[in-house]
C-alpha cells in the first residue's frame, strides 16, 4: 500500500489528519457551544496553536492552517472544558468516614488526590476548585498537575477550611478558629503556604472580631474568600462581611430561603460596580444518593468504579452496601425535594450560579459527579441547558477571576476544549461520555 493510500485509510478510520511536528490542531465539523451562551455554531472550526485557541467560527469563515492536525468532530458538540468548583480531592466516594480517615487520608498526596484529579480530567473537567484538604498535599498535587507531572485539571486549592466546630479526626482538613488573632494567623499561614483561595465554614458561629480579622488578612493578601451557606445566619454574616461566594444550597429541609435572606442576596447582586456573588449549589451529591437509595442497581455497573484501582473499587462498593448507614448526608429524604426551589430562587436573584458537584462525597465519584450536577439542574430542576453549561464554563471561570483566559471558546483563550458525540444542549447527560479532552492545547483523550 502506498503512503498516500495509507494516509487516506487512516483519515477514514480515525477522522484524524496527521500533522507536522508542532503544527496547529484543528477540531472540524462539530457544533460549537462557546460557553458565553451565544447561539451554537454548526459545522464549526476550532484552531489551536500551542496552548491557545487562535480561531473559532463556522467552516465558511475560518481557514484551516496548512499542515495542521485535523480531528473530525462531525456529529459532536464541541464546548469549553468543564469547571467544577466544589470537588473533594481527598475523598473517592467512600461511604465510611472513619475507615476513610484512617486508611486513605495518609495516602492523600501520593495516591488519592492524584487519582481524583485524573478522574476529573477523564470526565472532561479541565479546571477544578478543591475544597477542604491537607494544605501540603493539595498544593503538591496542584503544582504537579500544573507542571504536567500528574494528569488532572488545573487546580485551585484552599488547604484546610476555617471553621468553629471542633470535630476529632478532621484536623488535617479543617482548622478551628479561636479568637481574632488566631483567625488572622491561620489566614496568613495558608496564604504563605500558597493556597489559591480561603474557605470559611459555620460563619454564624464566628465572632464579629474573628470574621473581620480573617477577611482583612485575606484581602491584604489578595485571597478570594468563599464560605459555606449552611444556615440563614451563615449567609447573612457572609453577605455582610463581603465574601466572594458561597458553596452548597444549605438551610436543611426548609422549603426555601427566607425573605430576609433573599432581600440581602438581592441587595448584594443589585449593587452597581460590585463583583457578582458566585454560588455553587452542589445539589447532585444528595440527589444521586437518594436515587441510589431507591435503586442501587447503578452500583453494580462496572463503569461505576471503572476508574478506581480494583482494591479501592471493592472497598468503596462495600462501604455503600448499606446506604441507609451512610452518615454524610443530613436528612436527605426531607432535603431533596427542596433543592430545586432554592436553586431557582438563587437564579431569580441573579447570583452568579457556578457549577460545583461535591465530587468525592459518598457514592459521588469524580468520574460522574460533574455531568450529574448539570443533568440534575436541567432534568430535575428545569434550568435552561444553556445556563447550566455557562455555569460550568464561563461563569465558573469568572468566579475564579479567570474569564479573560479560560472558560470559553474564543481566540486568545487557553485551549481547554472537550467534544461529546450528540447534541449536549438537548441531552446534557451525554456529557457522561466525553470523547475528546484537550487541556492547555495538549490532548488527553
Amino acid at each position: 500500500m502506498t503512503m498516500r493510500l495509507l494516509l487516506a485509510a487512516l483519515i477514514a478510520l480515525t477522522g484524524i489528519v496527521p500533522a507536522e511536528a508542532g503544527a496547529p490542531l484543528v477540531l472540524a465539523g462539530g457544533t460549537i457551544v462557546d460557553g458565553y451562551g451565544n447561539a451554537p455554531i454548526h459545522n464549526g472550526i476550532v484552531v489551536i496553536d500551542g496552548e491557545r485557541i487562535t480561531a473559532v467560527g463556522p467552516a465558511s469563515m475560518v481557514e484551516v492552517p496548512p499542515g495542521a492536525e485535523v480531528i473530525s468532530t462531525e456529529g459532536m458538540t464541541v464546548l469549553p472544558g468543564l469547571w467544577d468548583l466544589q470537588a473533594h480531592l481527598e475523598r473517592l466516594g467512600h461511604g465510611d468516614e472513619r475507615r476513610w480517615a484512617t486508611a486513605y487520608m495518609p495516602l492523600a498526596e501520593r495516591v488519592v488526590m492524584p487519582l481524583a484529579a485524573r478522574q476529573l480530567l477523564d470526565a472532561g473537567v479541565t479546571s477544578a476548585r478543591a475544597v477542604g484538604a491537607p494544605a501540603a498535599a493539595a498544593i503538591s498535587v496542584r503544582d504537579r498537575v500544573r507542571d504536567w507531572r500528574t494528569p488532572g485539571p488545573r487546580l485551585f486549592v484552599t488547604g484546610p477550611q476555617l471553621g468553629k466546630a471542633e470535630r476529632p479526626g478532621t484536623e488535617t482538613w479543617q482548622w478551628t478558629v479561636a479568637g481574632a488573632e488566631d483567625a488572622r494567623n491561620k489566614v496568613a499561614s495558608l496564604a504563605e503556604a500558597g493556597v489559591d483561595y480561603l474557605l470559611l465554614a459555620e460563619l454564624d458561629l464566628w465572632s464579629e472580631e474573628e470574621l473581620a480579622a480573617a477577611m482583612a488578612e485575606a484581602r491584604a493578601r489578595n485571597l478570594p474568600v468563599h464560605a459555606y451557606g449552611e444556615r440563614a445566619a451563615s449567609i447573612l454574616r457572609g453577605l455582610e462581611a463581603g465574601v466572594d461566594g458561597f458553596l452548597g444550597i444549605g438551610l436543611g429541609a426548609s422549603a426555601g430561603y427566607p425573605q430576609e435572606v433573599m432581600r440581602a442576596i438581592t441587595e448584594r447582586t443589585s449593587k452597581p460596580g460590585v463583583r457578582p456573588l458566585a454560588w455553587s449549589p452542589a445539589i447532585s451529591a444528595l440527589l444521586n444518593y437518594e436515587d441510589l437509595r431507591r435503586n442501587p442497581e447503578p452500583l453494580d455497573d462496572p463503569a461505576f468504579v471503572a476508574a478506581l484501582p480494583p482494591l479501592v473499587a471493592a472497598d468503596v462498593l462495600s462501604s455503600l452496601v448499606r446506604l441507609d448507614q451512610v452518615t454524610w448526608y443530613d436528612m436527605p429524604a426531607s432535603r431533596a425535594p427542596t433543592l430545586c426551589t432554592k436553586l431557582r430562587q438563587l437564579e431569580l436573584a441573579k447570583v452568579g450560579l457556578v457549577l460545583g458537584s461535591n465530587a468525592g462525597a459518598p457514592a459521588h465519584l469524580h468520574s460522574r459527579a460533574t455531568w450529574q450536577e448539570i443533568d440534575y439542574w436541567v432534568r430535575v430542576c428545569g434550568i435552561d441547558p444553556v445556563v447550566a453549561i455557562r455555569a460550568a464554563t464561563h461563569d465558573a471561570a469568572a468566579a475564579m477571576r479567570l474569564e479573560h483566559e479560560s472558560g470559553t471558546l474564543s481566540a486568545g483563550k487557553y485551549a481547554d476544549v472537550i467534544a461529546v458525540r450528540g447534541d449536549v444542549l438537548r441531552h446534557p447527560a451525554l456529557l457522561q461520555h466525553v470523547d475528546i479532552v484537550i487541556r492547555r492545547g495538549q490532548r488527553h483523550r
